[in-house]
């Protein structure tokens, strides 16, 4: 790949993929299998539908387009510059979203969930003194969404350390590989997934997806590969996605095994698919893919607090309407998370505890 030019497909699948992000938070409110979130309705298995649709691909997707994205970058930055350029980006919006967002979703999931009656203030104390399961779903200290940020963050400076130890003794791994392969080195993420893991989250899967997405997916070869086969790719993909969904939550029995094949199925092939698709149909700019790319990691930031706050407002004036309490919070929080980032872009300290650049026009 030239390195001078820019992989326009990575940016438009990324901010895609995060604009998901509203419908999927939205729809934890109603999980069917007890999941902890910060406002919790009864169980509705049409929209937790949503979320076992989505859950298998779309976080490795984002890590392995971060790998990507890290091959790129070091061929244009030193690694002290990349490092620089991570804490920036990562590790300064991660203390902001800590410090200023998430004990206000933590403050509301209290007084929702557990019926706290102090104020936020006293509350703010609260969430940093309270660790329970860190879901935050108590009013307990809680990561939210910034759990992404400091895994990139600890996967990048660990990356990079591996990678100039490789550089110093002049290993060099082979630049391409053949595309059967490809999913053979998938079988490694179940075997990965509960190794270094916090909250279901494993560090050591998602590293493994970042190293693939900078030694495998970064590779034109692989690519094209990828993309010349995309359209089977989707369609087995959606295929083990569709039947993930259904043993989980529509099936009578459990099918623990099945549910397991078909849910590492869905995550390696609809990764591979959707990069493949990415190359063949979003290799382009334009207006709203700038506008997506300079927004997406405010979104990022911003898209759950929203979320959080107008679920509990609608019931409080809506109830136990499931469809307006759903489509509403849809709604009000796409909109008001395009606000934020449309204030916070335009305001220079906002931008640096965000890591977005400056826009002053």
């Amino acid at each position: 790949m030239n390195s001078g030019t820019r992989k326009h497909y990575i940016d438009n699948l990324r901010w895609m993929i995060l604009l998901i992000l509203i419908p999927f938070h939205t729809a934890m409110a109603w999980n069917v299998w007890g999941e902890p979130n910060y406002i919790i309705f009864e169980g509705n298995r049409f929209i937790s539908s949503i979320v076992v649709f989505f859950s298998p691909y779309f976080m490795p997707l984002l890590f392995v387009l971060a790998g990507i994205s890290t091959r790129f970058a070091l061929q244009k930055r030193t690694i002290k510059e990349y490092l620089i350029e991570r804490v920036k980006r990562l590790f300064v919006p991660f203390l902001f979203g800590i410090i200023v967002l998430m004990p206000i979703m933590s403050y509301i999931a209290d007084k929702f969930n557990c019926s706290y009656s102090g104020g936020f203030f006293q509350h703010y104390a609260v969430f940093f003194t309270k660790f329970t399961d860190l879901t935050g779903a108590d009013g307990g200290f809680s990561l939210g969404q910034f759990w992404f940020l400091l895994y990139l963050m600890i996967i990048s400076v660990v990356s990079v350390g591996a990678l100039s130890l490789m550089k110093k003794i002049n290993l060099k791994p082979q630049k391409s590989i053949p595309f059967w392969l490809i999913f053979v080195l998938g079988l490694a993420l179940p075997l990965l997934h509960e190794c270094l893991s916090i909250g279901g989250k494993s560090l050591a899967e998602y590293t493994y997806l970042f190293l693939l997405g900078y030694f495998v997916f970064a590779d034109e070869k692989t690519v094209s590969k990828a993309e010349k086969n995309s359209r089977l790719l989707l369609g087995i993909g959606l295929a083990a996605t569709i039947l993930n969904v259904y043993l989980f939550i529509w099936a009578d029995k459990k099918y623990t095994l099945l549910n397991g094949v078909t849910n590492y199925l869905s995550e390696w092939i609809m990764v591979i698919a959707l990069i493949g698709l990415a190359k063949r149909y979003l290799n382009f700019t334009g207006k709203v893919s700038e506008y997506m790319r300079k927004r997406s990691f405010l979104f990022y930031t911003y898209h759950f607090i929203w979320v959080v706050l107008f679920q509990y407002l609608l019931y409080a004036i809506c109830g136990n309407c499931t469809f307006i309490m759903y489509i509403g919070t849809l709604f009000l929080s796409y909109i008001m998370t395009f606000v934020c980032c449309e204030i916070s872009i335009k305001i220079p300290f906002l931008c640096y505890a965000t890591g977005t650049k400056y826009s002053h026009k």
